[in-house]
């Protein structure tokens, strides 16, 4: 079965449920999604409250994809750039499918629901974003149409003497 993506979904208690259950998961099987195992979803709390201040302020729209039995089971962050002569692109910001969904195309499902929810977003042309280096997702992201266009050497420090690159990656859109 196919995931079914909403753009903007409610915010209710299952939804936050859902997707703090998601990061901690991911977080915890190794994803690389702003945290290092083990990770709890209280400590993914505070992200996901600025996540929700900036939903509420418009600076940021929410992407989730549910499974067959209505769980969360992926989501991206589409923020819109704030600086005024960068608003034709938005970044991209936690990218997550459930480790038990992975392997089954739900990523390159996720990832075409992002181009297609950006082509919707009036005078956004193009979609940035990070990864960290070391985890293989850049090769990922590459095939899904992205082009590394920046590398900072050791820039993200996972565990004292294990630095990775920030590596920026952009998608052109039609």
């Amino acid at each position: 079965m196919a995931l079914t993506f909403q753009l903007d979904p409610e915010v209710d208690p299952a939804l936050r449920d859902g997707v703090l259950a998601l990061w901690a998961d991911v977080s915890n099987a190794g994803g690389a999604v702003g945290f290092v195992p083990p990770v709890t979803v209280d400590e993914i709390r505070p992200e996901w409250i600025k996540r929700l201040a900036e939903l509420s302020e418009g600076r940021t729209r929410l992407l989730v994809g549910y499974d067959e039995e209505g769980a969360v089971a992926a989501t991206a962050f589409l923020a819109y750039n704030q600086h005024r002569l960068m608003k034709h692109w938005i970044w991209l910001y936690v990218v997550m499918v459930h480790p038990r969904h992975q392997g089954k195309g739900y990523g390159r499902d996720l990832m075409a629901a992002v181009a297609d929810a950006a082509r919707s977003l009036d005078g956004v042309e193009a979609i940035r974003l990070t990864c960290r280096g070391g985890t293989g997702v850049d090769r990922f992201y590459a095939s899904c149409g992205y082009k590394e266009v920046g590398r900072v050497p050791g820039a993200i420090r996972v565990a004292p003497g294990d630095d990775r690159d920030d590596i920026t990656m952009l998608l052109p859109l039609p």
